[in-house]
This record gives C-alpha cells, structure tokens and sequence, in this order.
C-alpha cells in the first residue's frame, strides 16, 4: 500500500460538510475544542459491518463466525469485521481512541488498523494495529506489527500481554504518542510500550467484533490534542472518476456491450486511492473477488452477511459499473456447516435440499437487479484436469444434475441475470473443453437457464498454460456454434518470462475474445500487483506480478490491453 503522503487524503474538515461522507452515509462530527479535536465515532457510518448494528444511541455488535475456510475444507482463519465502507480517520499525529463496552456476554473486541487487511481466498493479511479483547475481567492487549510471520495463516503479535481489570465496564483508552502506546482503564495506565511505526499511514481503520457472543459499544470516540490533527474520512474510491480513455471506454468505441473488467476486493478499493481510480477510470464490471462467495455471505447456517458485498455494489452502481456475481455452487468456497450437511439417507438429503436452495433462493433475491451475471456453478469439475463432476455436497445432495436444480432456482429468484459455469482448464480444445460445453448444453435441455460458460485463462506457467490466437479462435467458435456465450473471467500472466512476454499474452487473449461476437466479456483476476499475494507450499507468503497495474503505475500489459481495445 502506498504512504499517506503518496495518497489522496479523503478528509471531513470541520467547517465543511463533504460529498465524501455524504456518499459514506456519515454525518460530518468532528468538533474543535479547547483540547483538541473530538470526532464522535457512533455518529458515524457503520452501516457496511458485519454483525454491527446501531442499536439506540449504541452500536450492537454480534458475533458473525466470519472465517476463511482453506479449499479443501480445513483450517479457518479468522476474518472479523473491519468498517471498510464507512468511516475511518486520518491521525498522523497523537491520537486517543475512548471506548466503554456494556451487556459484554461472552467477549469484545476493538481493532485499531493502520491499513485494511489483504483478504485473499485462503488467509488474511493481518495489518499493523492493536486488538483490545475483553472477556470478563481479563483484557488481552495484542500489537501487530505488519511483518510477515511463516504461516500466514497463524498470524504472531509481535507483542501481547494480558491485564485484570477492575471495573470491565470502565472506560478503555488507546493513547498513542509519537512511537508509544498506552492503554488505560478508567483513566489508570494498564500498559505502555514502544511501538514505531504500527500506526505510520497516518490512518485509522477500526474493527468491532465478538467470537461468542455479543456486547454494546455504548461510547466510542477519538480525540487529538490542541495543534494536531484528526479527521474522520470516507472511502477513497468516492472520488474516483470514469477515464475518457480508460479501457471500458476504448472497447466501447468498437464494441459498446462488450464488458472489459477486473476482480475487486473491497478493502484496497475504499484504502487506496490509485487501486480506486485505476477499477473506477478503467473497467464496466467488476467481480467480487471473495465477498460473494458462500462462505463469505453465510458464514453460519441460516445468517448471512450481506455488508461488505453490498458495499461493492452500491460503488458499482453509483459509477455506472456492471457486476458479474461470484459464486453460486463451488466446492472451494463453502463455509463448514454447507460442506458437512448430511447425505446418508434419502431423508437427510431431502432435509439437506431445502437448506440448499434456501441458500440460492435468499442471496439471488437479495441481489436480485443488481447484477448483470452469475458463476451460478464454478470449477464443477475435478481438480485434476479431468471431466468428472467433484462430488461436493451439491452433487452428494441433488446428483450430477445438480446444476440443473441450481440453474432453476436462481432463474427463479432472478430470471433476467445472466447465468454462466465457470472453469478452468477449459481455455484450450481438448476434453474438459468438450464436457464442459456439453453440461451447459444438458443443463439447458433439463430444464436449466446457462447462457454462457466462463474460461479463465490463468497462464501461471508459460510452458503449459500459454494460449495461442489460434487455439482461442477455434474455442470461441466453439462456444458459439453451441449457440453459448463466453466470457474471459479471470485471466492472469505471469511475468516469470519478463513484461514483454507477459504483456504479450496478455493482448493475445484479450484480442481473439474482443474478435469473437460469442465473447461478451473479458475481466482480469485482479487489479494491482500491490495486493496480490499467494502462499507456497509451505505457507509462506508470496508476491505474484501478474496483474495490469504494480502499485499503482499501470504495467507494459496495461499498454498492451490498451493497443487492442484501440484497434
């Protein structure tokens, strides 16, 4: 992420109220006083958080059981809540955060971020801050100092101590003065230590979150002292604008209903202004990179957790941009309780049905309108490149046609939503090519609504995944002569070969799909090489360079996707 003085800063001054908040839903409460600044936190927006509600003059806060499930089901990293969507502050200088937490049943927590936290599909990158976490009497105080620790999954604090306190319902203050940080109860210091730069961005990005239960944020403020500053900020993507020349308004000049998009994550898109203008000047769709997806939506069966998906479309629709919807049924991507539904006995899978197609029926109806496609069934086949469907719970519970009952029930809640199976490994002719074009077609003929499938055209390694014009050109008349639609949905290069190779294929892909009237849409598996990040074997944490833009600065594949949209 860049430094804050690289960035656009997004402030509420206190004479003026801004658009910026106003296109947050926040009111503007930062008041000078003899002693400073002081924003009141609760007046602020928070209606993008999972599990907080306001709650009279209160914010209510309940546990979610947000995590991230690894693919094959196992671990679970712990993903609470951040308030992304609404408020954060600028403080480049001392600070203090003041809370007081009431009707606590089980545990509290207040997260002071220095940055968002990278979420990708298996684990999340946990920033530099510190966690206050009350449970009864005892409060754990845990600094993290953004580096990153051997299994990325276990993230270490670099320092944490826990401290007895003798009223929990007392006031609890986070101080921060130039490199130290106390924390205090009730006015009394419960702790101070040095912590450098954990706060450095010169921004503030708050978390509240339970793991069993839930509590009452009953007072919540931050305030600097006389001279210094505060300020409290909306996302940084309200002021950003479509380019002229941005690659959505090259390929319309040729093509206006072709689609040209990116995968898009909320954290940077709200954090960073040049990831805001880079999705907003240049794309007309977006695919929600994790935020759509089963375990994101409904972490716990029967709740769901619709926030941080609805904030991406409310940037979407408010700068004119298309969504393609990510997932419906995907093996990888489920939460635990949806992977562990029972199918032992016909009863069990009839039981198991309707909590199913409850599941599709409550998130396609509460999108219903807003987006332009669906992945109603993703990665349908084996991992081994193989054309045998994996046999996941949607298979074990409704059999191989299960994408055709998947298909009925979203055409159902949304019957004007394009829907799409999504594959990889199909990009070139060869079998998984065939059987996947043939499910959609079978789908189709049992009764299923498929318009189109997706390929998406990852080149992780040039000796085996590069794809030719040739093999392109014979795929897409494939796709049509079966009278499907097709979309590019995750194209990524690697640059193991240099950008000139990579930017390359890049313009090959993009170009035999623009060239194919069957090939509607062409969308990159992300944005920027700065929040683009993937685990080895051995789960330690890696860069990938593959993307349009590298902090900010669009890349030689960025030129190379312009020429082609320009003709």
């Amino acid at each position: 992420m860049a430094a804050l003085t690289a960035r656009r800063r997004h402030t509420v001054s206190v004479a003026v109220a801004s658009t910026l908040l106003a296109l947050a839903g926040c009111s503007s409460t930062v008041a000078p006083s003899e002693q400073g600044t002081v924003v009141d936190l609760l007046r602020q927006d928070w209606g993008h958080v999972p599990g907080v509600v306001v709650d009279g003059a209160g914010l209510r806060v309940t546990a979610t059981g947000r995590s991230i499930v690894e693919q094959d089901g196992g671990g679970g990293h712990p993903d609470p809540a951040v308030n992304l969507a609404g408020t954060h502050l600028v403080a480049p200088e001392d600070f203090t955060l003041r809370a007081t937490f009431t009707d606590v049943t089980a545990d509290a927590t207040l997260a002071v971020y220095d940055s968002p936290p990278v979420i990708a599909d298996e684990f999340r990158i946990e920033p530099a801050g510190v966690q206050l976490t009350l449970r009864g009497d005892d409060l754990r105080i845990a600094v993290f100092d953004g580096s990153h620790p051997q299994d990325v999954t276990d993230p270490q604090s670099a320092h944490e101590e826990h401290v007895t306190l003798l009223d929990p319902a007392a006031e609890l203050s986070v101080h921060s003065s130039g490199d130290r940080l106390e924390i205090a109860s009730d006015g009394e210091t419960l702790s101070s230590l040095p912590v450098g730069d954990v706060f450095g961005s010169g921004e503030l990005w708050l978390g509240l979150s339970s793991e069993e239960g839930a509590f009452t944020v009953s007072a919540l403020d931050a305030a600097a002292p006389s001279g210094a500053h505060l300020a409290a900020a909306g996302p940084a993507v309200a002021d950003a604008e479509p380019s002229p020349d941005g690659l959505q308004a090259l390929a319309a000049g040729s093509r206006p209903d072709f689609l040209v998009g990116a995968a898009v994550a909320l954290g940077p898109l709200v954090s960073d202004a040049q990831y805001a203008d880079a999705v907003v000047g240049n794309f007309g769709v977006i695919t929600p990179e994790n935020a759509m997806k089963p375990q994101a939506l409904s972490p716990r069966q029967g709740e769901y957790s619709f926030e941080e998906a609805d904030a991406l479309l409310d940037v979407a629709a408010s700068a004119g941009i298309a969504v393609h919807g990510h997932t419906i049924a995907f093996t990888e991507a489920m939460p635990r309780w949806m992977r562990e539904l029972p199918t032992g006995s016909e009863e069990e899978r009839q039981e198991s049905a309707e909590v199913l197609l409850d599941y599709v029926t409550t998130v396609v109806t509460h999108f219903r309108g807003r987006l332009d496609s669906l992945d109603v069934v993703n990665e349908p086949f084996d991992l081994e490149q193989g054309t045998s469907l994996q046999e996941n719970v949607w298979f074990r519970v409704f059999g191989p046609t299960y994408p055709v009952v998947v298909s009925q029930a979203v055409h159902d809640a949304d019957p004007d939503v394009r829907q799409f199976i999504n594959e990889n490994g199909a990009d070139v002719p060869g079998p998984r090519q065939d059987a996947l074009l043939q499910l959609a077609l079978d789908t189709n003929a049992q009764g299923g609504h498929i318009d189109g499938v997706g390929l998406q055209a990852h080149v992780y390694d040039l000796d085996t995944d590069a794809l030719s014009a040739d093999d392109l050109a014979t795929t897409f008349a494939s796709v049509e002569d079966a009278g499907l639609l097709v979309r590019i949905s995750e194209n990524d290069v690697t640059d193991s070969e240099g950008q000139t190779v990579q930017a390359e294929q890049y313009a090959t892909v993009l170009a035999a799909c623009f060239a194919s009237t069957a090939c509607v849409s062409y969308t990159t598996w992300g944005v920027d090489d700065a929040f683009d990040w993937w685990v080895d074997d051995d789960w330690t944490l890696q860069q990938g360079h593959d993307l349009l833009f590298d902090d900010g600065e669009p890349t030689p594949a960025y030129d190379a996707v312009r020429e082609v949209l320009a003709g």
